[in-house]
């Protein structure tokens, strides 16, 4: 029998951590059951009732839990999940909305306030742009399905407007215009649909981006591992390997992305478009840890506060165990 440490982790399946999950990689001392399910079965499942030691959480249900003063989990700094998200916003023509200055004063749907894509976007609009949230008329309601809410509480700030719709979707709203325009992690049906009256409001949106990218280093943060307090109580060592194996299998990724010789994904230009991500980053466009990602954890961390998802303002060192920066390198 193993004397190892068994723990359940769960995620959707990434590339980046196949090796890890398929056993081709193994965090030392530890034997895992892993679970691959759709994130929000994750998210509600992990969220709700923390059925598994490990799991995928989104970096905003994370820090809503994380910050408050009885935590019961903590963050390990491998990032699973990345994505720039201008592509995230689709208007309705009708609405005369042709930059992101014209948000201000409009009615706008997201799909829940705690959903990670959102919090970069609405920082983004209010710091960068010049748009106050405040001037905003908010609308939560699933995108395509009526009956979504908040996972978490939240703490909205003095002035905000945020009205659920239980009732209604997000897509309906948009393509009667009952919304102005949506931020939402995945396109719309009506969009997808080509529905006359909607569009996006960033068309070469991938530009933008790599734009943003090269202004910023920010490359936002989408899902963290996050695991239960309780198992690290006697084997804090636990964390170290576990990144250890994380990181080993993401490299593996990163060695099969650049490989040339490989068409080991069915994308045209893959390698060329990794190859550009780096030339921008400076080098490693997907990095684990803390200080290689400090400048995008310390800006969603700000975002997270002033959009009242977090309880306290913390530092990236606050939601992960202590010195793991230190025992990740050993």
């Amino acid at each position: 029998m193993s004397r190892n440490v068994h723990l359940t982790v769960a995620t959707t399946d990434y590339d980046h951590v196949r090796d890890f999950r398929l056993g081709d990689v193994r965090a030392e001392g530890i034997d895992t059951t892993w679970l691959t399910m759709d994130i929000h079965e994750i998210f509600s499942r992990f969220t709700l009732n923390r059925e598994w030691q490990v799991s995928e959480l989104s970096f905003a249900k994370f820090i809503a839990q994380a910050t408050r003063e009885d935590a019961d989990i903590i963050g390990l700094p491998v990032y699973v999940s990345r994505m720039f998200r201008f592509s995230s916003f689709y208007v309705n023509k009708k609405a005369g909305i042709k930059s992101p200055k014209d948000l201000a004063g409009k009615k706008i749907g997201v799909s829940e306030w705690a959903q990670t894509a959102t919090v970069y976007m609405r920082g983004w609009l209010e710091h960068d742009v010049g748009v106050p949230l405040a001037s905003i008329d908010w609308y939560q309601a699933g995108t395509e399905e009526a009956g979504r809410d908040e996972k978490v509480e939240l703490d909205l700030p003095n002035g905000l407007r945020l009205t659920p719709m239980p009732d209604k979707t997000l897509s309906g709203m948009l393509a009667t215009g009952e919304v102005d325009a949506v931020m939402v992690a995945r396109q719309p049906k009506v969009f997808l649909q080509k529905h006359p009256d909607v569009e996006r409001l960033f068309p070469d949106y991938l530009k933008v981006e790599q734009q943003y990218f090269a202004d910023t280093g920010v490359y936002p943060i989408m899902h963290i591992m996050a695991m239960r307090k309780d198992m690290l109580r006697e084997n804090p060592w636990i964390a170290r390997n576990l990144y250890h194996a994380f990181e080993e299998s993401r490299k593996r990724c990163i060695a099969r992305l650049k490989n040339r010789n490989l068409s080991l994904y069915p994308l045209p230009g893959v390698t060329a478009y990794a190859e550009n991500l780096e030339r921008i980053a400076g080098g490693d466009f997907f990095p684990y840890g803390i200080e290689a990602n400090r400048t995008t954890l310390d800006l969603f961390l700000q975002y997270a506060y002033e959009q009242g998802l977090a309880h306290r303002r913390v530092k990236p060192e606050d939601i992960f165990p202590t010195d793991i920066e230190m025992l990740v390198k050993v």
